[in-house]
């Protein structure tokens, strides 16, 4: 397996572009299986998630092809001839499972496997399955999978999720504009990648009120047609890297970053010491002299701070001065970060849910294991503040979420190189 080797290098200076979305690109590949006219995406991020969701669509018969070297994707569902996403592929990617709502609401059928463990906790699809049920889906667990029926098709209902989920949001939503009657969805996510996949599925026909608030109403239409649409900027990769500069000094501009995505970082960063301002073509980040101010976080659900970017904050709290206190709300089994940071000299103290960091003057570079995919990055950047190399392992997870990012961290100044195994 690659590894990642970083050498402290002092401070960072340049220009980051931030890729499309992820998430958001994942939830719009599975929105092509409700027509079967073409979809077009652009601005899509050249991700290994990216190239595993196109083999379970392939799989469903599904047509995909990247143009503009592998910058947009052209996907066209005419001509699926398989109604079943078995687990050799569902497996790899969690995002796979929202396969379910657009098969279930276009072919009234669909077989789907569970999509097993989770590093960062149990993840359960519950609230998927018993909204697809109130639609009047007809659902049996299975040997490990989903089997999901609507013989006489989807019905439009009322259903109030009991906590916000983005992902049964969207796979509920994704079912209901093809229903029968009006479906009102409750208590939804609020998050700009379920607020893109509702823009999308409406630039595609779809009858959605109240996408981005708390309630959104879906008028069942009987046809969707295809589209171009543009994915949006990954939130989590742009928080990523206006934490790097704000962990090794120095000023960087993230291009195509907009304040709304991640402004519940922002402020916290703001609150920490660091300078955050619009720029023409996106944001700069700009740490001055002197040691970054211990901030609390609690993770919540957007607008509030994102999960994903609770392991990078953890990082930059390391070398704060002060004491920090980051509570996670949303994942158990989330700070398996924080003994990786203990190697690396981090003050960290855990304890369930909460974890309270006590900043020290210089962290000392050390070989360290990425668990998950945010926990890599996190400890990427704690290696640009360390004295010394640090070296981490496993990097398969990086390669999930991150486009190039040995280059773009190169790119501002950086010292990282990547390894690869003989």
């Amino acid at each position: 397996m690659d590894s990642i080797l970083v050498t402290g290098n002092g401070a960072l200076s340049g220009q980051i572009p931030i890729a499309g979305a992820k998430n958001t690109c994942l939830k719009l590949m599975c929105a092509a299986l409700l027509t079967e006219e073409p979809l077009t995406l652009t601005n899509v991020p050249r991700l290994s998630d990216v190239k595993t969701l196109s083999e379970l669509l392939e799989s469903l018969g599904c047509e995909v092809a990247l143009v503009q070297g592998g910058q947009a994707m052209m996907l066209s569902a005419a001509k699926i001839d398989n109604l079943t996403a078995h687990y050799d592929i569902v497996r790899k990617l969690r995002a796979s499972f929202n396969v379910l709502g657009p098969m279930i609401g276009r072919f009234g059928e669909a077989v789907v496997s569970l999509p097993g463990g989770c590093a960062i906790g149990a993840r359960k699809v519950d609230l998927h399955l018993s909204a697809l049920e109130a639609l009047g889906a007809e659902i049996e667990l299975k040997e490990g999978y989903v089997h999901a029926h609507a013989r006489n098709g989807l019905k439009g209902t009322e259903i109030e999720f009991p906590f916000v989920s983005v992902g049964a949001t969207e796979n509920a939503l994704c079912a209901a504009v093809l229903a029968k009657g009006t479906t009102v969805l409750k208590n939804v996510a609020q998050e700009p990648d379920a607020v893109a996949l509702a823009h999308c599925l409406m630039a595609m026909g779809a009858d959605i009120e109240g996408a981005g608030t708390s309630q959104m109403v879906i008028r069942g239409v009987d046809r969707l047609h295809g589209t171009t649409h543009r994915v949006i900027a990954d939130r989590i990769e742009l928080g990523t890297y206006m934490i790097a500069p704000a962990i090794a000094g120095g000023s960087v501009e993230l291009l195509g970053g907009e304040r709304y995505l991640v402004a519940a970082l922002a402020d916290k960063m703001e609150e920490a010491g660091i300078e955050i301002a619009e720029t023409a073509t996106g944001l700069s980040v700009t740490r001055g002299n002197g040691p970054v101010r211990a901030v609390d976080v609690t993770t919540a659900p957007f607008p509030g701070f994102p999960t994903d970017l609770q392991a990078q904050m953890m990082a930059m709290m390391c070398t704060a001065e002060g004491t920090a206190v980051l509570e996670e709300t949303i994942f158990e089994n989330r700070f398996m970060h924080a003994p990786e940071l203990i190697r690396m000299g981090a003050k960290i103290d855990v304890h369930g849910g909460v974890a309270k960091v006590t900043g020290v003057d210089r962290l000392k570079g050390a070989p360290v294991m990425a668990t998950d995919l945010r926990a890599s990055v996190s400890l990427i950047l704690a290696g640009l503040a360390a004295e010394g190399e640090t070296l981490v392992s496993r990097v398969y997870h990086l390669d999930r979420g991150y486009e190039q990012v040995v280059r773009k961290f190169s790119g501002v100044g950086a010292k990282i190189e990547r390894i690869h195994d003989a």
